[in-house]
């Protein structure tokens, strides 16, 4: 279908749940969030979100939305942010998505936003992108400009939505089915919401395209419960929260970890399978 899903299947058939890792452009600076995203890459990452700040998001919690702020007190605009991109995808060996909201991308290159953000994306060697505030009903024009840039298109789906929604979310997805643990905003969470196995399983119902989930995972042990039910598992806050504390390097010691519990989650899953 796309690099992303393909990179969500190359892991798997590793024997791994994919790790997607998302960090922000410009935090703690451009420089810095750049080197971050290529320590993440390099250890363990299969798929990197970059974050595009945006003053007013709906699903980014506490960690994210001031490390957001501090990016654009910085004055760092969204062609700096394609900007860093391009440099980050020359070093990389893993496809990056943008992430950021509607507004941005309509926004973006005037008159046409829509269609000057998507193709500076793919100029820049993103492979794909997630709008989280674009409804499903209401994407078609994205989604045509999307598919004529090259990007793969990844929509979020939670537990309260309706089995038709699932449906129709993973019909039009193209990257992979973003599937939130829990209702509410991003965060780093001491345990993992109960309602993520059962939405992946019904997911399972409608679509054969990879389903990753997100929202609350932040460590190494929630990884690796993710991955028993999932085909990626996606990380935020906690890696933000590295980046704050401890830079490439803090970044780095996180990603290892998450690496090794996406790999020990999805071969135990295996492993039971194949002594059945």
């Amino acid at each position: 279908m796309s690099a992303v899903s393909d990179a969500v299947r190359k892991a798997n058939a590793d024997g791994r749940a994919a790790l997607v890792v998302y960090l922000p452009a410009g935090f703690p600076d451009m420089d810095t969030s750049r080197a971050c995203l290529e320590a993440a890459a390099e250890a363990g990452a299969d798929l990197l979100e970059v974050g595009f700040p945006y003053s007013d998001p709906l699903m980014d919690g506490p960690i994210i939305q001031h490390a957001n702020q501090i990016a654009m007190e910085a004055g760092y605009t969204p062609r700096d942010d394609f900007a860093m991109c391009e440099r980050l995808n020359a070093n990389i060996g893993v496809p990056s998505l943008v992430m950021t909201y509607y507004n941005i991308c309509w926004h973006y290159g005037a008159p046409d936003g829509l269609r000057g953000f998507a193709t500076t994306a793919a100029d820049v060697g993103l492979a794909g992108a997630i709008v989280p505030d674009l409804p499903v009903a209401e994407s078609s024009a994205w989604l045509d400009i999307a598919e004529g840039a090259g990007l793969a298109c990844v929509f979020l789906v939670a537990s309260t939505s309706t089995d038709e929604h699932l449906a129709d979310a993973a019909r039009v997805t193209t990257g992979f089915v973003y599937a939130t643990s829990t209702l509410g905003v991003t965060g780093t969470r001491a345990s993992l919401s109960q309602r993520a196995e059962p939405l992946v399983g019904r997911l399972r119902g409608v679509t054969d395209k990879p389903v990753c989930v997100g929202i609350g995972v932040s460590t190494a042990e929630h990884a690796e419960a993710v991955a028993r039910y999932a085909d990626g598992v996606i990380v935020g806050s906690a890696v933000v929260r590295a980046a704050a504390d401890g830079g490439p390097a803090a970044v780095a010691r996180l990603v290892e970890g998450l690496a090794a519990g996406c790999r020990r989650g999805y071969g135990a899953v295996a492993n039971s399978d194949s002594a059945r």
